[in-house]
Protein backbone atom coordinates (compact mmCIF):
# COMPACT_ATOMS: atom_id res chain seq x y z
CA UNK A 1 0.00 0.00 0.00
CA UNK A 2 1.21 3.29 -0.83
CA UNK A 3 2.54 5.53 2.46
CA UNK A 4 2.51 9.19 1.85
CA UNK A 5 5.90 11.10 3.02
CA UNK A 6 5.24 14.19 5.33
CA UNK A 7 7.39 16.95 3.68
CA UNK A 8 7.74 20.11 5.78
CA UNK A 9 8.30 23.71 4.43
CA UNK A 10 9.50 25.73 6.85
CA UNK A 11 7.80 29.61 7.19
CA UNK A 12 10.19 32.50 8.65
CA UNK A 13 9.59 32.38 12.05
CA UNK A 14 7.28 34.91 14.08
CA UNK A 15 7.38 36.54 16.59
CA UNK A 16 6.76 34.91 20.20
CA UNK A 17 5.13 36.21 23.24
CA UNK A 18 5.45 33.55 26.14
CA UNK A 19 4.97 33.79 29.74
CA UNK A 20 6.68 31.43 32.36
CA UNK A 21 7.58 31.38 35.78
CA UNK A 22 5.04 28.90 37.10
CA UNK A 23 4.69 28.75 40.85
CA UNK A 24 5.19 25.00 41.98
CA UNK A 25 1.60 23.86 42.92
CA UNK A 26 -0.56 26.25 41.12
CA UNK A 27 -2.32 26.23 38.23
CA UNK A 28 -1.36 28.92 35.69
CA UNK A 29 -3.22 29.81 32.41
CA UNK A 30 -0.81 30.69 29.67
CA UNK A 31 -1.64 32.26 25.98
CA UNK A 32 1.26 30.36 23.41
CA UNK A 33 1.34 31.74 19.79
CA UNK A 34 2.07 29.63 16.89
CA UNK A 35 5.64 30.06 16.07
CA UNK A 36 6.03 28.38 12.68
CA UNK A 37 3.43 27.55 10.31
CA UNK A 38 4.21 25.05 7.21
CA UNK A 39 2.15 24.80 4.29
CA UNK A 40 2.71 20.95 2.42
CA UNK A 41 1.97 19.70 -0.52
CA UNK A 42 -0.32 16.80 0.86
CA UNK A 43 -2.43 19.49 2.54
CA UNK A 44 -2.27 18.02 6.32
CA UNK A 45 -0.93 20.96 8.72
CA UNK A 46 1.52 21.34 11.07
CA UNK A 47 2.10 23.53 13.99
CA UNK A 48 4.19 24.02 16.75
CA UNK A 49 2.25 26.32 19.36
CA UNK A 50 -1.68 26.89 18.68
CA UNK A 51 -3.45 30.29 20.17
CA UNK A 52 -5.18 28.63 23.05
CA UNK A 53 -5.00 28.83 26.20
CA UNK A 54 -2.41 26.45 27.91
CA UNK A 55 -2.28 24.57 31.59
CA UNK A 56 0.80 24.30 33.60
CA UNK A 57 0.02 22.11 36.38
CA UNK A 58 2.76 20.62 38.83
CA UNK A 59 5.27 18.57 37.80
CA UNK A 60 4.38 14.75 38.01
CA UNK A 61 8.61 14.03 38.23
CA UNK A 62 11.52 16.20 38.85
CA UNK A 63 13.57 14.24 35.84
CA UNK A 64 12.98 12.87 32.69
CA UNK A 65 10.09 10.71 31.91
CA UNK A 66 10.41 7.32 30.38
CA UNK A 67 6.92 6.40 30.63
CA UNK A 68 3.10 6.87 30.86
CA UNK A 69 -0.01 4.61 30.83
CA UNK A 70 -3.52 5.52 31.54
CA UNK A 71 -5.10 3.55 34.63
CA UNK A 72 -8.87 4.98 33.78
CA UNK A 73 -10.38 8.42 32.06
CA UNK A 74 -8.65 10.58 34.53
CA UNK A 75 -5.83 9.29 36.35
CA UNK A 76 -2.29 8.20 34.62
CA UNK A 77 0.55 6.33 36.52
CA UNK A 78 4.08 7.39 34.89
CA UNK A 79 7.71 6.24 35.73
CA UNK A 80 11.13 8.35 35.25
CA UNK A 81 14.44 9.02 35.94
CA UNK A 82 13.68 10.37 39.56
CA UNK A 83 13.15 6.44 40.24
CA UNK A 84 9.54 7.38 41.27
CA UNK A 85 6.27 5.57 40.10
CA UNK A 86 3.14 8.53 40.20
CA UNK A 87 -0.44 8.19 40.07
CA UNK A 88 -1.44 11.84 38.52
CA UNK A 89 -4.81 13.20 37.75
CA UNK A 90 -4.55 14.91 34.83
CA UNK A 91 -7.90 16.60 34.50
CA UNK A 92 -7.44 18.88 37.99
CA UNK A 93 -3.62 18.58 37.72
CA UNK A 94 -2.98 16.77 40.83
CA UNK A 95 -0.68 14.40 41.92
CA UNK A 96 -2.66 11.65 43.73
CA UNK A 97 -0.12 9.13 45.24
CA UNK A 98 4.18 8.54 44.56
CA UNK A 99 5.10 5.52 44.54
CA UNK A 100 8.67 4.87 45.63
CA UNK A 101 10.48 1.65 45.77
CA UNK A 102 13.12 1.08 42.65
CA UNK A 103 16.71 1.31 43.02
CA UNK A 104 16.96 2.58 39.64
CA UNK A 105 15.40 4.66 36.63
CA UNK A 106 11.71 3.24 36.27
CA UNK A 107 11.65 1.87 31.87
CA UNK A 108 8.06 0.49 31.45
CA UNK A 109 4.93 1.08 33.57
CA UNK A 110 1.78 -1.07 32.65
CA UNK A 111 -1.91 -1.04 34.33
CA UNK A 112 -4.55 -3.66 34.64
CA UNK A 113 -8.11 -2.77 32.84
CA UNK A 114 -10.43 -1.67 35.24
CA UNK A 115 -8.19 -1.61 38.31
CA UNK A 116 -6.59 0.26 40.51
CA UNK A 117 -3.26 -1.94 40.52
CA UNK A 118 -0.43 -1.47 38.03
CA UNK A 119 3.09 -2.06 37.72
CA UNK A 120 6.42 -0.95 36.67
CA UNK A 121 9.68 -2.00 35.26
CA UNK A 122 13.18 -0.74 35.96
CA UNK A 123 16.87 -0.97 35.35
CA UNK A 124 17.80 -2.31 38.70
CA UNK A 125 15.97 -5.65 37.01
CA UNK A 126 12.67 -5.67 39.14
CA UNK A 127 9.20 -5.18 38.58
CA UNK A 128 6.87 -4.02 41.36
CA UNK A 129 3.31 -4.30 41.62
CA UNK A 130 1.53 -1.31 43.10
CA UNK A 131 -1.95 -0.51 43.96
CA UNK A 132 -3.49 2.98 44.24
CA UNK A 133 -5.98 2.58 47.23
CA UNK A 134 -3.38 0.51 49.53
CA UNK A 135 0.20 1.64 50.85
CA UNK A 136 2.79 3.65 48.85
CA UNK A 137 5.07 0.26 49.68
CA UNK A 138 4.75 -2.54 46.52
CA UNK A 139 2.34 -5.19 46.67
CA UNK A 140 4.64 -7.90 45.03
CA UNK A 141 8.21 -7.80 43.63
CA UNK A 142 8.86 -10.02 40.27
CA UNK A 143 12.57 -10.36 40.51
CA UNK A 144 14.84 -12.69 37.82
CA UNK A 145 16.05 -10.93 34.96
CA UNK A 146 19.74 -10.10 35.11
CA UNK A 147 19.57 -7.08 32.90
CA UNK A 148 17.26 -4.01 33.00
CA UNK A 149 13.79 -4.75 32.46
CA UNK A 150 12.68 -3.40 28.92
CA UNK A 151 9.30 -5.32 28.69
CA UNK A 152 5.95 -5.87 30.89
CA UNK A 153 2.66 -6.37 28.89
CA UNK A 154 -0.67 -7.65 31.26
CA UNK A 155 -2.46 -10.31 30.37
CA UNK A 156 -6.22 -9.35 29.32
CA UNK A 157 -7.53 -11.60 32.17
CA UNK A 158 -5.12 -9.68 34.55
CA UNK A 159 -3.40 -13.08 35.63
CA UNK A 160 -0.66 -13.02 34.13
CA UNK A 161 2.23 -10.60 33.96
CA UNK A 162 5.11 -10.94 31.20
CA UNK A 163 8.43 -9.00 31.64
CA UNK A 164 11.04 -9.26 29.23
CA UNK A 165 15.16 -7.74 29.09
CA UNK A 166 18.14 -7.20 27.47
CA UNK A 167 19.45 -10.16 29.15
CA UNK A 168 17.57 -11.75 26.06
CA UNK A 169 14.74 -13.98 28.26
CA UNK A 170 10.91 -13.56 28.66
CA UNK A 171 9.74 -14.27 31.70
CA UNK A 172 6.10 -15.24 32.69
CA UNK A 173 4.45 -14.48 36.11
CA UNK A 174 1.35 -15.34 37.91
CA UNK A 175 0.26 -12.27 39.35
CA UNK A 176 -1.48 -13.74 42.11
CA UNK A 177 1.39 -15.44 43.85
CA UNK A 178 4.40 -13.60 42.68
CA UNK A 179 6.03 -16.51 40.68
CA UNK A 180 7.75 -17.22 38.29
CA UNK A 181 6.04 -19.90 35.68
CA UNK A 182 7.54 -19.60 32.34
CA UNK A 183 11.00 -19.07 31.05
CA UNK A 184 12.45 -18.00 27.37
CA UNK A 185 15.99 -17.30 26.08
CA UNK A 186 16.71 -16.40 22.32
CA UNK A 187 19.98 -15.55 21.51
CA UNK A 188 21.05 -11.60 21.01
CA UNK A 189 17.12 -10.55 21.42
CA UNK A 190 17.15 -7.71 23.47
CA UNK A 191 13.69 -7.18 24.11
CA UNK A 192 12.54 -3.24 23.65
CA UNK A 193 8.88 -3.78 24.36
CA UNK A 194 5.86 -6.03 25.17
CA UNK A 195 2.04 -5.57 23.95
CA UNK A 196 0.03 -8.55 24.88
CA UNK A 197 -3.12 -8.59 22.05
CA UNK A 198 -6.28 -7.81 23.41
CA UNK A 199 -8.32 -11.52 23.87
CA UNK A 200 -5.95 -13.39 22.87
CA UNK A 201 -2.90 -15.79 24.42
CA UNK A 202 -0.50 -14.04 21.95
CA UNK A 203 1.97 -11.27 23.51
CA UNK A 204 4.19 -9.23 20.58
CA UNK A 205 7.58 -8.15 21.60
CA UNK A 206 9.93 -5.90 19.80
CA UNK A 207 13.69 -6.45 19.51
CA UNK A 208 17.26 -4.68 18.98
CA UNK A 209 18.07 -7.50 17.00
CA UNK A 210 15.27 -5.73 14.34
CA UNK A 211 12.79 -8.28 14.19
CA UNK A 212 9.18 -8.81 15.59
CA UNK A 213 7.97 -11.79 17.20
CA UNK A 214 4.61 -13.28 18.87
CA UNK A 215 4.77 -15.10 21.12
CA UNK A 216 1.93 -17.97 22.39
CA UNK A 217 1.82 -17.66 26.53
CA UNK A 218 0.53 -21.29 26.63
CA UNK A 219 4.42 -22.59 27.01
CA UNK A 220 5.94 -19.02 25.78
CA UNK A 221 6.86 -20.16 22.55
CA UNK A 222 7.55 -18.22 19.53
CA UNK A 223 4.47 -18.52 16.96
CA UNK A 224 5.66 -16.26 14.50
CA UNK A 225 8.33 -13.92 13.39
CA UNK A 226 7.41 -11.24 11.12
CA UNK A 227 9.54 -9.98 8.24
CA UNK A 228 13.01 -8.38 9.70
CA UNK A 229 12.89 -4.63 9.25
CA UNK A 230 16.33 -2.22 8.89
CA UNK A 231 16.31 -0.73 12.28
CA UNK A 232 15.94 -1.48 15.50
CA UNK A 233 12.31 -2.14 16.37
CA UNK A 234 11.49 0.24 19.57
CA UNK A 235 7.75 -0.52 20.35
CA UNK A 236 4.66 -2.16 19.62
CA UNK A 237 1.09 -1.55 19.94
CA UNK A 238 -1.87 -3.92 18.97
CA UNK A 239 -5.33 -2.61 18.23
CA UNK A 240 -8.25 -2.81 20.63
CA UNK A 241 -9.79 -5.83 18.37
CA UNK A 242 -6.69 -7.54 18.19
CA UNK A 243 -6.66 -7.70 14.90
CA UNK A 244 -3.55 -5.10 13.73
CA UNK A 245 -0.60 -3.68 15.73
CA UNK A 246 1.67 -0.86 14.71
CA UNK A 247 5.76 -1.16 15.33
CA UNK A 248 7.94 1.44 15.67
CA UNK A 249 11.99 2.01 14.05
CA UNK A 250 14.79 3.80 15.43
CA UNK A 251 16.49 6.05 13.14
CA UNK A 252 18.28 9.38 12.29
CA UNK A 253 18.11 12.30 9.80
CA UNK A 254 14.82 10.76 7.95
CA UNK A 255 16.47 7.23 7.53
CA UNK A 256 14.29 4.18 9.33
CA UNK A 257 12.19 6.45 12.41
CA UNK A 258 8.90 4.78 10.58
CA UNK A 259 6.17 2.98 12.17
CA UNK A 260 5.14 0.08 10.56
CA UNK A 261 0.87 -1.61 10.30
CA UNK A 262 0.99 -5.30 10.39
CA UNK A 263 -1.94 -7.54 10.12
CA UNK A 264 -1.72 -10.62 12.43
CA UNK A 265 -4.41 -12.21 10.49
CA UNK A 266 -2.05 -11.75 7.56
CA UNK A 267 1.50 -11.96 8.99
CA UNK A 268 3.88 -12.20 5.65
CA UNK A 269 4.36 -8.71 5.08
CA UNK A 270 3.59 -5.45 6.60
CA UNK A 271 0.05 -3.26 5.33
CA UNK A 272 1.08 0.12 5.37
CA UNK A 273 4.34 2.26 6.68
CA UNK A 274 4.04 5.87 8.24
CA UNK A 275 7.25 7.87 6.97
CA UNK A 276 7.96 11.73 8.16
CA UNK A 277 9.54 11.49 11.20
CA UNK A 278 13.75 12.13 11.45
CA UNK A 279 14.47 10.32 14.44
CA UNK A 280 13.84 7.77 15.92
CA UNK A 281 10.19 6.94 16.90
CA UNK A 282 9.76 5.68 20.58
CA UNK A 283 5.32 4.89 20.79
CA UNK A 284 2.93 4.73 19.16
CA UNK A 285 -0.86 4.63 20.26
CA UNK A 286 -4.78 3.55 18.24
CA UNK A 287 -6.89 6.68 18.16
CA UNK A 288 -10.74 5.82 18.80
CA UNK A 289 -12.54 5.78 15.64
CA UNK A 290 -16.01 6.79 17.44
CA UNK A 291 -14.32 9.76 17.99
CA UNK A 292 -11.88 10.31 14.98
CA UNK A 293 -14.26 8.90 12.15
CA UNK A 294 -11.54 7.07 10.19
CA UNK A 295 -9.06 4.97 11.57
CA UNK A 296 -5.77 6.67 12.33
CA UNK A 297 -2.75 5.88 14.27
CA UNK A 298 -0.57 8.32 16.24
CA UNK A 299 3.12 8.47 16.59
CA UNK A 300 5.99 10.05 18.86
CA UNK A 301 9.57 10.27 18.08
CA UNK A 302 12.81 12.14 19.75
CA UNK A 303 12.29 15.16 16.58
CA UNK A 304 9.88 16.77 19.62
CA UNK A 305 7.14 15.71 16.98
CA UNK A 306 3.59 14.18 17.59
CA UNK A 307 1.82 12.60 14.38
CA UNK A 308 -1.41 11.84 13.45
CA UNK A 309 -1.51 9.33 10.26
CA UNK A 310 -4.46 8.23 8.36
CA UNK A 311 -4.29 3.96 8.92
CA UNK A 312 -4.87 2.73 5.98
CA UNK A 313 -3.23 5.50 3.59
CA UNK A 314 -0.29 6.22 5.51
CA UNK A 315 -0.88 9.64 4.83
CA UNK A 316 0.44 12.16 7.68
CA UNK A 317 -3.25 14.25 8.57
CA UNK A 318 -0.89 16.63 10.96
CA UNK A 319 1.58 17.24 13.12
CA UNK A 320 2.55 19.06 16.15
CA UNK A 321 5.84 20.08 17.77
CA UNK A 322 6.26 20.31 20.88
CA UNK A 323 9.53 22.57 21.10
CA UNK A 324 12.19 22.27 23.43
CA UNK A 325 10.75 19.28 25.15
CA UNK A 326 13.66 16.84 24.26
CA UNK A 327 12.89 13.24 22.43
CA UNK A 328 9.21 12.51 23.15
CA UNK A 329 9.48 8.70 24.86
CA UNK A 330 5.95 7.53 25.99
CA UNK A 331 2.30 8.30 24.30
CA UNK A 332 -0.83 6.95 26.14
CA UNK A 333 -4.74 7.37 25.12
CA UNK A 334 -6.33 9.21 28.61
CA UNK A 335 -9.79 9.51 27.39
CA UNK A 336 -11.62 9.51 23.45
CA UNK A 337 -9.94 12.72 23.15
CA UNK A 338 -7.10 12.92 24.84
CA UNK A 339 -3.61 11.52 24.67
CA UNK A 340 -0.59 11.69 27.51
CA UNK A 341 2.63 12.24 25.81
CA UNK A 342 5.91 12.05 28.32
CA UNK A 343 8.90 13.77 27.46
CA UNK A 344 13.15 14.03 28.15
CA UNK A 345 12.83 17.51 29.31
CA UNK A 346 9.21 18.92 29.87
CA UNK A 347 7.40 16.37 31.76
CA UNK A 348 4.23 15.08 30.23
CA UNK A 349 2.18 16.83 27.42
CA UNK A 350 -2.21 16.66 27.71
CA UNK A 351 -2.87 16.89 24.18
CA UNK A 352 -6.17 17.10 22.93
CA UNK A 353 -8.03 15.99 19.81
CA UNK A 354 -9.42 18.74 18.05
CA UNK A 355 -12.43 18.05 15.12
CA UNK A 356 -12.84 22.25 14.96
CA UNK A 357 -11.27 22.71 11.74
CA UNK A 358 -10.71 19.21 11.31
CA UNK A 359 -8.28 16.12 12.32
CA UNK A 360 -5.48 18.11 14.41
CA UNK A 361 -3.69 18.04 17.82
CA UNK A 362 -3.66 20.99 20.63
CA UNK A 363 -1.06 21.09 23.32
CA UNK A 364 -3.75 21.94 26.36
CA UNK A 365 -1.37 21.45 29.58
CA UNK A 366 1.90 19.81 30.93
CA UNK A 367 2.69 18.65 34.16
Amino acid sequence: MLSLRCQLKQAPPQKVVCHFGAKMGKLQSKLKYSTYKYSRPDGAREESFQTKTFQEYSPAHVDSVSAIAALNSELCVSGGKDKTVVAYNWKTGKVVKRFKGHEREITKVACIHKSSQFFSASRDRTVLMWDLHASSQARQQFPGHAMVVTGLAVSPDSAQLCTGSRDNTLLLWDVGTGQCVQRAEVSRNLVTHLCWVPGEPYILQTSEDKTIRLWDSRGLQVAHMFPAKQHIQTHCEASGDGHKFVSCSSGFGGEGCEATLWDLRQTRSSVCEYVGHFQTVASCAFLPRAVTLMPVVATSSHDCKVKIWDQDSGACLFTLSLDGSGPLTSLAVGDPVSLLCASFSRGIHLLRVDHSRGLELQEVAAF
